[in-house]
């Protein structure tokens, strides 16, 4: 299982890197999903989900 998960973040790295370097491909965040998947965590991802929290709730608010 954690070969599969292995080369799986692998694969996903490598689509993500080639979806940024082509303008015809929106998948670029592939990359961050191979990541995640190798155990890498992002450096901003708690101020990413803090963000978008915070956006959730104004809008109910509003």
């Amino acid at each position: 299982m954690k070969l599969t998960k292995t080369i799986l973040g692998i694969l996903l790295i490598i689509l993500g890197l080639l979806a940024l370097i082509t303008p015809f491909t929106p998948g670029s965040w592939l990359a961050f999903v191979g990541l995640e998947l190798l155990g890498v965590r992002i450096a901003f991802w708690e101020k990413i989900k803090e963000y978008l929290f915070r956006k959730n709730r104004d809008r109910r608010d509003s």
